[in-house]
C-alpha cells in the first residue's frame, strides 16, 4: 500500500489516459493511490470518481492495448460457464467467465493490465484464457446479475436466517389438513424461502414458479416487467409445488384443477406480508403464481400515487362527499387496488362504517369490514352489497362492476346517501360511462350518481442516479403529442441508463391519471346517448388531460421516459 505523499507507479492505461487528455498527472497519481487504499481496479475507481466516462475509458484500453472491445449486454452467459471460476476470485478481480471456444475460456475485465488477475485466473481454470475488454460500470452489473442468478440455486442457500422466517399457515374452511412431514425437504424449504425473501426486498409484485418439458424457471415482476432470477433442477419442480401448496394450505394431491390459497409471512412484529397464490395445471407441471400483497401500500398516503395538485385535490374532494360514486378504471395490474385503499384509508375514521367486498380481499387493513366473495356459497357481489345496505353503512366499496345487476344496486347505494368506491376494466374515463349504458344500466342514473371517474396506468420510474437526457428533433416531439409551447421552451427529456442502484434505468412506477369528474353537461350527453369519443371530446373542453397528455406531463417532469409512456398509453 502506499503511504502519504508517496508517488505509487502509474501503470500503462493511466500513462495513456494522461496522454490523450482525460487525466493530468495529480488526478492519475490520486486515483492510483485511491484503488491501491480501496482495494479496487485503477479503472473502476477511475469510473466511481467520475473522472473519465466508462465507454471512452474502454475505448482508449482497447486501443492501447490492442484488446478487442465487447458488448456483454448482448450475450446470455450460462450458469455453467460462470462456475467455471468461484465467486470470490470473480469479485476480488473484477472479472467474469463469458463463453468457452474449444479449451480456451473467454473472460470479461475492464482493466487489461491487471496481469495478476488473469494469472490467477488462467491457473484457477487449468486451461488457456483470453481477456475480452468491456465497459466497467456493465461489468459490475452483470457480475452482480450473474451472482444473483446463481446465488438463488439450491445448492448456495445456507443462510441462518432462513431457518427463523415465520410462515403462517392460515387454516380455511374445509381446506384439507397437511403434515409438515410432508414437506421437509431441507433444500428445497430453504429455496422457497429465500426466492420469497428476495422478492420482497426487491419489490417484486408477483412471483411464477414455472416447469417446462426440460428446465424450471423463477420469475419476479418487478415494476410492471417479468425478469428471470432463478432455474432450479426439473426434477425439483414436484418439491417445490409441494412445498408452496402445503404452505399455502392447498391439497397437495389434487394437480388436475386450479386451486387458489394465501400464505402469511410475518417480518418482524409490526410487520407482516400476504401472497395470494394460484395453481395451474400446465402441459409438465404446475405453475403457481404468487401475488404479494403488502398492507403499507395502502398506507403510503395519496402524495405517493403520483397525482398532479389538481387530480389530487379533485380526488379528495369527490372523496370526502356524503355519497356518490367514485369509480377507477384501468387494465389489470395498474393499481387501481391500491388507488382505491389509499382513498379508503383516509376515511378511515372511527365514527364510520366501511365495507367492501372483494374478490379476493387483497389488503388486510383493520377498522375496515372486508368480504371475501365467494360465488360458490352463493356469495357473490351482488348478495354482499344487498347485505351491506342493511349494515348500516357510512362507506361501501365493491372490488369490480362486472354485471348489471351489481351495478345498479351499487348505483341505488350512492343515490340513497351512502359513498360507493368500485372499479371497472375500461380504458379511459368517458369509456367507463359508455360500458355502464351498455351493461343495461339507465343513463339518468348513471348521471344522478357517478361524482368521479379516474383512468390509470403505471410506468416505470426512472432512476434519479442514472438518468440521462435524450436529444430528440422537434418533429417528432410534436409527432409525439407536445405542443409547441412545450417544444419551443426548450423541454428536457430523460431516458433510462442503467446502474447498481436501479433496474435497467428504472427504480419504482408512478402514476399516470386521467381524474374525470361528472359534469352537468356530461350527465345530459348520457342520457342523449353520446358515445365514448363525443364525451372525450367534451372532457378536453373543460380541460381535463387524457392519459397521454399526463404521461406527456410525467415525462416533462423528468419522472419516467418517453418509451414508458408510449408502453402504457399506446391504444
Amino acid at each position: 500500500m502506499a503511504t502519504p505523499g508517496m508517488q505509487v507507479h502509474l501503470g500503462g492505461l493511466a500513462r495513456k489516459l494522461i496522454q490523450d487528455g482525460f487525466l493530468d498527472d495529480e488526478q492519475a497519481q490520486q486515483a492510483q493511490e485511491s484503488a491501491l487504499k480501496d482495494k479496487i481496479p485503477f479503472v473502476t475507481q477511475v469510473v466511481n470518481q467520475k473522472l473519465v466516462n466508462s465507454l471512452e475509458l474502454a475505448h482508449a484500453a482497447s486501443e492501447e492495448f490492442g484488446v478487442p472491445l465487447f458488448d456483454i449486454e448482448t450475450i446470455n452467459i450460462e450458469p455453467d460457464t460462470i462456475k467455471l471460476i468461484k465467486e470470490d476470485l470473480i469479485r476480488k478481480h473484477r472479472t467474469l467467465p463469458l463463453f468457452k471456444r474449444g479449451n480456451r475460456l473467454y473472460v470479461a475485465v475492464s482493466d487489461p493490465t491487471n496481469l495478476e488477475a488473469l494469472d490467477e485466473i488462467k491457473f484457477h481454470v487449468g486451461g488457456p484464457t483470453e481477456a475480452v475488454l468491456v465497459v466497467d460500470d456493465k461489468l459490475g452489473k452483470a457480475i452482480d446479475k450473474a451472482m444473483e442468478a446463481t446465488d438463488t440455486g439450491l445448492s448456495a442457500l445456507s443462510d441462518e436466517d432462513l431457518d427463523d422466517v415465520e410462515f403462517i399457515e392460515e387454516e380455511e374452511d374445509g381446506g384439507p389438513g397437511v403434515t409438515e412431514s410432508e414437506a421437509d425437504d431441507t433444500p428445497v424449504v430453504r429455496f422457497v424461502n429465500k426466492v420469497l425473501l428476495d422478492a420482497i426486498n426487491k419489490g417484486a409484485s408477483d412471483i411464477h414458479f414455472e416447469p417446462y418439458e426440460k428446465s424450471y424457471r423463477v420469475r419476479f415482476r418487478q415494476d410492471g416487467i417479468l425478469k428471470e432470477v432463478a432455474a432450479p433442477p426439473i426434477n425439483m419442480a414436484p418439491k417445490l409445488s409441494a412445498r408452496l401448496k402445503v404452505m399455502s394450505r392447498l391439497d397437495i394431491s389434487e394437480r388436475r384443477v386450479p386451486q387458489d390459497g394465501r400464505i402469511k409471512l410475518n417480518l418482524s412484529k409490526n410487520r407482516a406480508i400476504d401472497f395470494r397464490v394460484n395453481t395451474c395445471p400446465t402441459l409438465f407441471g404446475e405453475k403457481i403464481v404468487l401475488r404479494i400483497l403488502d398492507p403499507n401500500s395502502a398506507k403510503l398516503g395519496v402524495d405517493a400515487l403520483g397525482f398532479e395538485q389538481e387530480q389530487k385535490e379533485i380526488f379528495l374532494e369527490a372523496l370526502h362527499k356524503p355519497y356518490g360514486m367514485l369509480l377507477v378504471t384501468g387494465p389489470t395490474g395498474s393499481g387501481k387496488t391500491v388507488t382505491l385503499y389509499t382513498g379508503v384509508n383516509i376515511l378511515n375514521t372511527a365514527d364510520t362504517n366501511i365495507s367492501t367486498a372483494e374478490d379476493p380481499v387483497e389488503i388486510n387493513l383493520p377498522g375496515i369490514n372486508q368480504v371475501n366473495v365467494n360465488p360458490k356459497v352463493g356469495l357473490d357481489f351482488t348478495s354482499a352489497l344487498r347485505a351491506f345496505l342493511r349494515q348500516d353503512p357510512d362507506i361501501i366499496l365493491v372490488g369490480e362492476i362486472r354485471d348489471k345487476e351489481t351495478g345498479e344496486i351499487a348505483i341505488k347505494a350512492a343515490q340513497t346517501g351512502h359513498m360507493v368506491l368500485s372499479t371497472l376494466h375500461t380504458n379511459d374515463a368517458p369509456q367507463t360511462l359508455t360500458r355502464m349504458v351498455n351493461m343495461g344500466i339507465p343513463p339518468y342514473n348513471i348521471a344522478s350518481a357517478v361524482n368521479l371517474i379516474i383512468a390509470q396506468r403505471l410506468a416505470r420510474r426512472l432512476c434519479t442516479h442514472c438518468k440521462e437526457e435524450r436529444d430528440i428533433p422537434k418533429e417528432a416531439l410534436l409527432e409525439e403529442g407536445f405542443t409547441e409551447e412545450d417544444v419551443n421552451k426548450g423541454i428536457k427529456i430523460f431516458g433510462p441508463k442503467g446502474c447498481d442502484q436501479c433496474s435497467d434505468g428504472y427504480k419504482g412506477r408512478v402514476g399516470i391519471y386521467q381524474v374525470m369528474p361528472l359534469s352537468e353537461e356530461m350527465g345530459r350527453m348520457i342520457m342523449e346517448g353520446s358515445n365514448a369519443i363525443e364525451l372525450a371530446d367534451q372532457a378536453q373542453k373543460e380541460g381535463i388531460p387524457d392519459l397521454r397528455q399526463s404521461g406527456l406531463k410525467k415525462v416533462k417532469d423528468g419522472l419516467t421516459s418517453l418509451e414508458e409512456v408510449n408502453r402504457v398509453t399506446k391504444e
